[in-house]
């Protein structure tokens, strides 16, 4: 009922008084079906590009063990994203796998070729030669919002095309990689994931792809994480073209220590913990620049250096080969020395 205005006299004088009425409450009924309608739709929209990924892998140590097994399966999902048959997933569904097998949502079923993957990021794409593709839309992770509602959509427990709802509850997380490197940028949402979810699509309202599912706390109920779909793209680009990820590396072992608080002011750092060296890989850039055991790295060229997290962030492929600085705390002494990135040896095994 929509408000009225009534005028009254007092005392002589004209004056407006706004009447009051009731306000029909919303149709709670009309919303919910508002909200069906965009979850369907935007399932419906992405499911066909939603596939199921089945591993073949060697048990590591059991392959001249007669008791076990000579061969084991894994699974996950992925989602196609090119209309030529790339498939994005994560690297855990497919790392060290001995073989590769695809089923789409019509039912067919194809060998795919392992393209490349990336420990460091969970990204991995793989490629079946197919006709009638249907790729996904892949939205733009830095525009959605905190509270917007999002869809998940994978294979659990080998359950095909298996939709959860819900929103994206933070952005900007960070979540450690099997590998132990920090993959930052990472959405967390309450959309329900279990096991097999793992490299499906998180998707918006209008079906557009924001994130790779790729983890769950357990036992924790609502905590789960994607990857931004920004990140994903740009590691698959590089994976298709390449075949792997380049990454520089110095050789060093270490874990973040603070410093005192008199090093700190005397030396002027902008940081008020650092690195310490606990291991040099023989022949690495860190034996070759002098580093000793027990130095404490504070600096990477310009950039302050307060965690083993941020030197990694830092040994890009772009440093491999280019001489910088290496600031460190010896004892209470600052020295400043010369070190020469090489290409890490991970990426080129990979």
């Amino acid at each position: 009922m929509k408000q009225g205005l009534t005028l009254v006299s007092i005392n002589g004088h004209e004056t407006e008084r706004i009447r009051r009425s009731q306000i029909s409450p919303p149709d709670d009924e009309a919303l919910l079906d508002a909200y069906s309608r965009a979850v369907i739709s935007a399932s419906e929209k992405v499911s066909p590009s939603v596939v199921n990924i089945e591993v073949h892998q060697r048990p590591r140590g059991r392959q001249t063990d007669p008791r076990f097994p000579q061969e084991a399966r894994g699974g996950g999902s992925g989602f196609i994203f090119t209309p030529d048959g790339f498939i994005l997933t994560n690297s855990h569904v497919v790392h060290d796998a001995t073989g590769v097998d695809v089923t789409l949502l019509d039912g067919r079923r194809f060998q795919a070729d392992l393209i490349g993957d990336d420990p460091e990021t969970d990204v991995a794409v793989v490629r079946i030669n197919a006709l009638n593709l249907v790729p996904v839309t892949l939205g733009d992770s830095q525009a959605i919002r905190v509270g917007q509602v999002v869809i998940a959509i994978g294979n659990p427990y080998g359950f095909q095309c298996t939709v959860t709802a819900g929103v994206v509850s933070a952005l900007g997380r960070s979540l450690r990689s099997r590998s132990g490197r920090l993959i930052d940028n990472i959405i967390q949402t309450d959309a329900a994931l279990n096991p097999g979810n793992s490299g499906g699509p998180l998707i918006t309202s209008r079906g557009d792809v924001i994130g790779i599912n790729t983890a769950v706390i357990f036992p924790a109920q609502g905590l789960c994480f994607a990857l931004a779909i920004n990140t994903a793209t740009f590691i698959a680009g590089r994976l298709i073209k390449d075949g792997r990820i380049r990454r520089s590396y110095i050789g060093v072992g270490g874990q973040a220590v603070p410093l005192h608080r008199r090093i700190v002011r005397f030396h002027h750092l902008p940081v008020e913990s650092g690195v310490l060296v606990l291991s040099i890989e023989p022949d690495s850039p860190a034996q070759k620049a002098g580093l000793g055991e027990g130095d404490v790295i504070v600096g990477y060229g310009s950039q302050p250096i307060a965690s083993i997290d941020d030197l990694h962030r830092l040994l890009t492929e772009t440093q491999v080969g280019v001489r910088s600085s290496l600031t460190i705390i010896r004892r209470s002494e600052k020295l400043i020395l010369g070190i020469i990135p090489e290409e890490s040896k991970a990426s080129e095994n990979e």
